[in-house]
């Protein structure tokens, strides 16, 4: 038996020695209607003592599947607009043969963190409830063009020709790697990052667990 849990019987019996004394008294001297509600107190008190309520932490295998079942955790998007410039046959003779059109570009671009990429040995839990989570690092999911909204802003062709048929097409190509990249230069990884983080501590936090440690894996060079 622990010192905490004699210490605790020691106490409890010492209290049902007082109550047990305490009526005794009160029936000697002919007090028949004690009250009932300090009796049922002072009882439920002593199971408290002898019975404490266990305190009990999610194994990390369970936290596990809880956030696989995530998947991919969208926590930010970026909507940009660029324009792109494409030309073809822009030598001596662009004003026969020359293409060149501006293309304005509307998308967006949404990043994130994988969480199937989570693996057992990326979550640790201590007894006294501080769990500490390796995320993944944060990656972008997405990056397209709205066409709705992006359209040829000019074209202009050489006298002797109709155009490149395969350059809007081009463009449009272009389009997208200029909009990823410029999310990237804005920070969108970072700001993923930190989204994520809030989101998992929220989690955790709900689970029970007392404090929730994040720690935020390097992205790899885009």
């Amino acid at each position: 038996m622990s010192k905490n849990m004699a210490a605790g019987l020691v106490i409890g019996l010492l209290l049902i020695a007082a109550l047990t004394g305490w009526a005794l008294v009160s029936a000697v001297r002919g007090v028949t209607n004690a009250p009932a509600t300090a009796v049922g107190g002072i009882a439920t008190q002593v199971r408290q003592i002898l019975n404490p309520t266990p305190t009990i932490y999610p194994d990390p295998v369970t936290v596990i599947l809880q956030i696989r079942a995530l998947s991919r955790l969208e926590s930010a998007q970026y909507t940009i607009e660029k324009v792109i410039t494409a030309e073809a046959g822009q030598g001596a003779l662009a004003g026969l043969f020359g293409d060149r059109l501006l293309f304005v570009a509307h998308g967006s671009v949404i990043a994130g963190v994988d969480l199937s990429k989570l693996q057992a040995t990326d979550i640790t839990v201590t007894p006294a409830g501080t769990v500490t989570v390796i995320m993944p690092a944060p990656e972008v999911f997405v990056a397209t063009l709205d066409n709705d909204k992006s359209y040829v802003y000019d074209r202009q062709t050489g006298l002797l020709t109709n155009g490149d048929i395969n350059l809007e097409t081009q463009a449009r190509q272009v389009a997208e790697q200029e909009i990823e990249r410029a999310a990237l230069e804005d920070g969108i990884l970072d700001l993923a990052a930190r989204n994520a983080a809030a989101f998992m501590e929220s989690l955790l936090l709900s689970l029970g667990f007392e404090d929730v440690i994040i720690v935020q894996a390097t992205a790899p060079p885009p």
